[in-house]
């Protein structure tokens, strides 16, 4: 069944001038493997090893070695993921973490949660991740770490930014939750920075049945740090050697990730054929600005995202037509009314607030056909402006 996921984008289909297309199609994953997920669920459940189980912990270490890195610990949710990450290294009250703003809110809710403080560089404005030319001017004497995001599945410049975090003698913390799979110069994102943090939010190109996390690093002393501060602060039961937080991975979700993670690279690859047709039958249309890859790194399209001069207008045509478009992000972090307390003014990150106005993401999964492509493409060079 899984060869059909790394071809599908082959197939024909009969197109329509309606057709319904789903922004994500889970179900269409869900048949592909629905035979292993039941037996990994059904094997938890006879056993009912559900906290913390096995299956948690056979999962962390085959991600761990996926990664490329000596420790995984598994939380209940990427945004605990990124905040357990900076916690472990004592991040708190005082202190900076430099991060984006073009990236969902999670990333800098992770570091409020800790109670440091976001400052926000702008991004790249052909691969809308962290600017490394503009690190150095947003270092003070209370900056801690330095937080990129590996956003809609592209790796940031981590070799650049890992050099300003070493010169400053910064953490590198990596926001990985849209990028499992990704890689940088051959390796895979997460093993680059003192930590890295990725998210199994149902919709994930590694997704759960429900919610989840991963924290990865190579430092012993470290994960078992994460290990004490996800399960209420417990080096053994009852034993509360710091304050903690009930921040555990289900064992349901680990016996499910377990099942698909063999078959992400095969995903990973179709989410790139997908993204090939996408590029192919839209570098023709000259309002259409598509996703750019930066050298040396392989994309793995969480999200197909395009840039467009009416993107409002783009998106309730295609919605009128069945096909279920999305926006990412449409206000900037530092825009949004929780964070009015920071004092960033508006156009000071010129090229994230560009983006905020402009970018759509189109519909993007494994299983998408060419003729769903063809027919998303066929709607967006026939909407006039």
């Amino acid at each position: 069944m899984i060869e059909q996921s790394c071809t599908a984008v082959l197939a024909s289909p009969i197109v329509n001038q309606l057709m319904k297309i789903d922004f994500v199609d889970l179900k269409a994953q869900y048949a592909s493997i629905s035979q292993e997920v039941d037996d990994a669920i059904h094997r938890v459940v006879a056993a009912s090893d559900f906290v913390l189980g096995k299956d948690v912990e056979l999962f962390e270490q085959e991600f761990a070695a996926y990664c490329g890195v000596a420790h995984a610990v598994g939380v209940d949710s990427g945004t605990s993921a990124l905040e357990l990450a900076l916690r472990a290294y004592d991040i708190g009250a005082g202190d900076e973490v430099i991060t984006v703003s073009h990236t969902f809110s999670a990333t800098a809710f992770a570091i409020s949660a800790t109670a440091a403080r976001p400052v926000f560089v702008d991004v790249d404005a052909r691969t809308y991740n962290m600017n490394p030319a503009l690190l150095e001017a947003a270092i003070t004497p209370r900056t801690k770490a330095i937080m990129p995001v590996h956003l809609y599945g592209q790796p940031a410049d981590i070799d650049k930014i890992a050099r300003v975090a070493r010169q400053h003698n910064l953490l590198l913390i990596e926001d990985a939750c849209q990028a499992h799979g990704a890689s940088y110069q051959g390796r895979r994102v997460g093993s680059f920075g003192d930590a890295a943090a990725f998210s199994f939010y149902p919709g994930k190109n590694l997704g759960a049945y429900g919610d989840g996390g991963m924290i990865v690093a190579n430092n012993e002393s470290v994960a078992e740090k994460l290990r004490i501060l996800r399960n209420c602060g417990q080096s053994e039961k009852y034993k509360h050697v710091m304050v903690g937080f009930n921040r555990r991975l289900d064992s349901l979700q680990a016996a499910v990730l377990r099942v698909k993670l063999p078959h992400l690279d095969t995903w990973n690859d179709a989410r790139r054929n997908a993204a090939q047709l996408y590029n192919d039958f839209l570098k023709d249309d000259e309002r259409v600005v598509t996703p750019n890859q930066g050298e040396n790194r392989t994309h793995v399209y969480h999200l197909y995202v395009i840039q467009h001069p009416n993107r409002n207008g783009l998106l309730a045509n295609l919605r009128d037509h069945g096909i279920s478009a999305g926006l990412h992000y449409p206000t900037p972090v530092h825009l949004q009314p929780c964070y009015e307390f920071l004092n960033v003014p508006r156009g000071s990150l010129p090229v994230t607030e560009s983006f905020a106005s402009r970018v759509i993401s189109l519909p993007m999964y494994p299983e998408l056909t060419r003729e769903q492509i063809r027919f998303v493409c066929d709607r967006i060079k026939q909407f006039s402006i």
